[in-house]
């Protein structure tokens, strides 16, 4: 079975979803195909031994073939025909906009083309931090609570709280405000990246667990659980600015009753239209009760560093893909209103 990578896009995780592909590359021992999408969203086909983050940075990527989606997969178009990128599946590995809000899967859907990643509706959800909680709640899995702002609001809860874009990943955008002097601040740096602001109470030294997998064949999947290592929170930097290089882990300690809590949840989020997906669920645990933080339907890397042996799973996940069903169309119904008439 062809694998193959699909990443870039316009969003500003553009350059997060470059360095995950380049990184993935080494994680895999089987020859995968690579489609960038460009910023201007343009495809094109790039031969393996250009997979550097310099390559994209510098342009070079402009050389190489220029390719179309179409309708069962991507094509390169010749003067007199078109030949077929022969892949069996694509994964989707397009952070933030374009890959985790649904477009991307819109068109894999649309023309027919087997995919690793969210689909669809599910991607519209979660990729939307304020849906998410309503995502969380038919799930039946806890989150913090929360108010939602636009521009000229201020918030209500009690200091400090947190300010989140909602529709943006990687912590790109989100501040702690802890008193009235950085509010004004805060507010003006949240609403450069988005109308619509997420506020959460800021817990000092709450636990953080992330955890990630995936059903195959009815089975679910799990990761090991991670307790990643922080700050005040999980910040930009500390979850991409040496990601790629250092694929430790620091393996949570926790109890065969707290695992199972985490393991549960994860469950019950990923059976609300997840499937076909790997995505990792990111929780906190207060007094013993587990809350949904967030989705990452494309984590950085796709999260293999918490997996014993990532590449497997993948290939499975890929082969337990089911088709798209098709729908009879045989123009019955205006047919018989064309002889009665």
């Amino acid at each position: 079975m062809q694998l193959g990578l699909i990443f870039g896009g316009e969003s500003y995780e553009h350059e997060i979803s470059i360095v995950s592909a380049v990184t993935l590359k080494g994680v895999f021992k089987n020859k995968l195909t690579y489609i960038f999408c460009d910023k201007d969203r343009d495809f094109y086909l790039i031969e393996e031994k250009n997979m550097k983050a310099t390559y994209f940075s510098s342009f070079e990527y402009k050389k190489a073939k220029q390719i179309t989606l179409r309708k069962d997969g991507f094509f390169i178009d010749g003067r007199f025909s078109k030949t077929k990128v022969e892949t069996d599946v694509y994964i989707n590995l397009i952070h933030g906009k374009d890959g985790e809000d649904g477009k991307l899967a819109s068109l894999f859907e649309f023309f027919n083309i087997k995919f690793i990643g969210t689909r669809t509706q599910s991607a519209v959800l979660s990729y939307n931090k304020v849906l998410t909680k309503a995502l969380a709640q038919m799930a039946n899995v806890k989150t913090l609570k929360y108010e939602v702002i636009k521009k000229g609001d201020i918030p209500t809860l009690k200091y400090p709280y947190i300010l989140k874009p909602a529709t943006l990943g990687s912590s790109i955008g989100i501040s702690i405000v802890k008193n009235q002097n950085e509010l004004e601040y805060a507010l003006d740096s949240v609403f450069e990246y988005d109308d619509v602001v997420l506020v959460e109470p800021f817990i000092e030294g709450i636990s953080e667990y992330n955890l990630a997998g995936c059903q195959i064949d009815d089975k679910t999947i799990y990761s090991i659980i991670e307790e990643p290592k922080k700050s005040e929170f999980l910040d930009f930097d500390q979850k991409y600015l040496s990601f790629s290089g250092n694929s430790s882990v620091n393996k949570a300690n926790l109890s065969e009753s707290l695992t199972q809590q985490l393991k549960d949840a994860f469950k019950s989020i990923y059976s609300c239209g997840f499937e076909g997906s790997l995505i990792r669920c990111d929780f906190f645990v207060q007094d013993g009760v587990v809350y949904l933080n967030e989705i990452n339907t494309n984590p950085g890397s796709l999260a293999y560093y918490l997996f014993d042996d990532f590449e497997s799973v993948v290939f499975d996940l890929a082969k337990s893909l089911k088709d798209y069903k098709k729908i009879d169309i045989n123009y019955k119904y205006i047919q018989d209103i064309s002889v009665n008439k």
